[in-house]
């Protein structure tokens, strides 16, 4: 069954936890960056649903019981972009295609995606994002220099057939 994505539960769990760590979840910034972490934190407020399928799926009980997906900007992008199961499901789009809660993918000139954003606002034709590693709440997208670029649209989610 598909529900609707809370874009409004997304925002408010971003600018609640944007400068902050949540202590039910593991803070990686010592382990090469907290974003992809925090966009998945965003994307499960707004969706209320994780995918424990080994491996594939995008889930987060603990530091060491987790999906690559859950905190790797790469598996992350992978999952959005091929999800059938249980969770966030999403399109590749283009500037134009996106509104708050969607997601961000910036990578350098060889394709290699670094860094997660979490889409808090888009006004006037220009985006605005949250973040971890480099924390930050309505940033404009504009201030990163940016080689390579994904947006993903949240289309719904995938819940379990009740």
């Amino acid at each position: 069954m598909i529900k609707q994505y809370n874009r409004d539960f997304a925002l408010e769990y971003a600018r609640r936890w944007a400068f902050d760590r949540n202590p039910n979840f593991y803070n990686f910034d010592a382990l090469g960056g907290d974003c992809t972490n925090f966009v998945s934190q965003c994307l499960y407020s707004g969706s209320l649903v994780m995918n424990f399928t080994p491996v594939l799926g995008w889930y987060y009980n603990s530091p060491n019981d987790r999906t690559p997906s859950w905190t790797g900007v790469k598996f992350l992008m992978n999952f959005l972009s091929s999800n059938k199961g249980l969770g966030p499901i999403a399109v590749q789009t283009d500037y134009h295609g996106v509104s708050v809660g969607d997601v961000i993918f910036l990578g350098n000139e060889n394709s290699n995606f670094y860094h997660s954003l979490f889409i808090s606002d888009v006004k006037n034709g220009k985006i605005f994002v949250a973040s971890h590693t480099v924390d930050s709440f309505n940033r404009p997208l504009d201030d990163y220099f940016i080689r390579k670029i994904k947006f993903f649209h949240i289309l719904g989610v995938n819940t379990p057939n009740e």
